[in-house]
């Protein structure tokens, strides 16, 4: 599909077109007559699109690299060297083609690579430690998360807890959360960003609000429950990229919680309560 090839097209009239999975699996029922489930959309991208790219072959976003991991918009297309190979089968420069590939696939996905990594948005903590996480608007947040939101009001805590859009164990320190009374917690359970005052022994559990919601009631009851056993205060944040943002999910935030608007990084919205930030 990713060639624009029909068993009518001849090899040499190949060309070039981005594809989401959902349109490769609808282009093969087109052109094939072979009908894939839209459910079975993961299962081409993990087993078939996936070593593809791996191999140089087929490229990811390579429209737009800014483009987040789970972006709804993620399209694949054939790198321009293997589209030169598709269109020599059958000819006699074939062997050629596929020889001149192979020599030369390793340089042309790192060249891809350093395309995509001049697309990360970089985050250095205070401790010196730098990372680079894949693109997109969420860790965009968490970024501004860790470096404007924890120095104005969680001064010298310790990141125990970020999880990129591309690797969610990016950081995660299981003895800190053991030192705190909590079993090393699911990643996939745990707020986008955890950080942990040791002077007034606050657990910062901040949620990064862009398209998924906030702090609900109901989040609000499963993060009690996850950190029933923990030895620290608890303090619950929404942090959102801007107004606009934050005023969708206005009828969302859970009482007694923070929300934190990275627009204005200097202030912060109070849900009612006794106290104004800090435990409950």
């Amino acid at each position: 599909m990713l060639a624009q090839l029909s068993e009518e097209t001849p090899w040499n009239e190949a060309r070039r077109h981005s594809l989401r999975i959902h349109d490769i699996l609808v282009g093969i029922n087109e052109r094939y007559g072979r009908e894939y489930a839209e459910n079975t959309r993961e299962t081409v991208r993990r087993q078939v699109i996936h070593q593809l790219a791996q191999a140089g072959i087929v490229l990811r976003n390579p429209d737009d690299l800014s483009l987040p991991t789970n972006s709804p918009r993620t399209h694949y297309a054939l790198s321009d060297a293997a589209l030169d190979v598709i269109r020599a089968y059958g000819s006699g420069r074939w062997a050629q083609a596929v020889q001149k590939f192979t020599d030369s696939v390793g340089t042309l996905i790192e060249v891809y690579e350093h395309r995509r990594d001049q697309h990360r948005i970089p985050l250095r903590l205070a401790i010196g430690e730098e990372y680079a996480l894949s693109p997109g608007k969420h860790n965009d947040l968490q970024v501004a998360i860790v470096e404007e939101f924890g120095p104005r009001f969680a001064p010298g805590a310790t990141l125990l807890y970020l999880g990129d859009t591309e690797n969610k164990k990016l950081i995660l320190d299981e003895d800190g959360f053991e030192a705190l009374g909590v079993s090393a917690p699911s990643h996939e359970k745990l707020p986008d960003v955890v950080l942990y005052d040791d002077n007034r022994q606050w657990l910062f559990l901040v949620e990064a609000a862009t398209s998924r919601g906030p702090i609900s009631p109901k989040r609000y009851l499963e993060l009690e429950e996850m950190f029933a056993g923990c030895s620290a205060g608890l303090v619950y944040v929404t942090a959102f990229p801007d107004f606009v943002t934050f005023r969708k999910f206005l009828s969302d935030v859970a009482w007694d919680t923070e929300v934190w608007l990275a627009e204005m990084p200097e202030h912060l919205i109070h849900y009612n309560g006794d106290r104004f930030l800090g435990p409950r």
